[in-house]
């Protein structure tokens, strides 16, 4: 059996996971909450472009809007909403984003429905190559911006001065509070930057599966599993993950008797991720 062209076919995919992953890591570093909703935000920014693209407007207004869009909602939970929360358990700060995702999941069943559809990029069309196999200029796309949007929020946080204030927050929340660190102005730019991910994700996925609201919203399984596989702190073990069970999900395709329970895959990696590396992923709950 080839596997060859399910591996390269999964990259995508895999990038995917790899630039959700990292976004709801970034975001906890920062502010210890696990964000249920990451993957409705990229959702109603896909919808909306979607809609745009469906009123003939040009294919870069979509895309601008549609991240626009993600990155709002993503900073009015942050801003108004998640400060409510913040001194709460870390698991009520989880099942608090629940509810943004809950009333997302609604918004878009009334005004698009459950229909599935997929957004059409010029891009799907172009291809290269690779090892006699078709690899969409989409899908590369989609590898590009994984490692260029890491290698950012990378120099981001090692360089700058948000950088440092959050790393301090990731520390010590009440010390970096007493050492001068704007609290709410840091973690409101957590949720702007993960806001921005949940954005490109849901475009890169809607093309590359389909579009559909609560598909897109149980897009955070696989980016948890790749935190978890990344113990909530690394980006780039979060990122390499991401593509691995996007590889994973894709090679299990051609197994007859496995094919029908592959999106099964990555809560079968979490589970394993969370039994191998539960010491590790506690203590940095617990840090919270």
């Amino acid at each position: 059996m080839n596997l060859l062209p399910f591996v390269i076919s999964g990259l995508g995919i895999g990038a995917v996971y790899a630039l959700s992953g990292v976004g709801l890591v970034v975001l906890f570093r920062a502010t210890g909450v696990l964000n249920f909703a990451f993957g409705a935000f990229g959702a109603i920014g896909a919808h909306c472009a979607w809609q745009l693209l469906e009123w003939k407007m040009p294919l870069v207004v979509a895309i601008l809007a549609a991240v626009v869009v993600s990155t709002t909602v993503s900073f009015v939970y942050g801003r108004i909403f998640a400060p409510m929360l913040s001194h709460r358990d870390i698991v009520v700060r989880a099942v608090g984003t629940l509810a943004p995702a809950l009333v997302l999941i609604a918004i878009m069943g009334v005004i698009w429905g459950e229909l599935p559809r997929r957004l059409q990029f010029p891009t799907d069309q172009m291809f290269v190559s690779l090892f006699a196999v078709r690899l969409t200029f989409t899908r590369i796309i989609a590898i590009i911006l994984a490692v260029v949007m890491v290698v950012a929020i990378t120099l981001l946080l090692s360089r700058t001065r948000l950088g440092l204030d959050m790393r301090a927050l990731a520390n010590d929340r009440d010390l970096s509070a007493i050492l001068g660190v704007r609290i709410l102005h840091t973690e409101t730019a957590a949720w702007i930057i993960t806001g921005i991910f949940s954005g490109f994700a849901g475009l890169l996925l809607a093309d590359l599966v389909r579009l559909q609201g609560t598909f897109l919203t149980l897009l955070v399984i696989p980016a948890i599993a790749a935190a978890i596989l990344g113990q909530l702190q690394s980006l780039w073990q979060t990122a390499v993950a991401g593509i691995l069970i996007g590889i994973a999900e894709a090679v299990l395709t051609p197994i007859a008797w496995i094919s029908p329970y592959r999106a099964a895959a990555p809560f079968i990696i979490a589970l394993i991720a969370v039994t191998i590396l539960g010491g590790t992923a506690k203590a940095a709950l617990k840090d919270r």
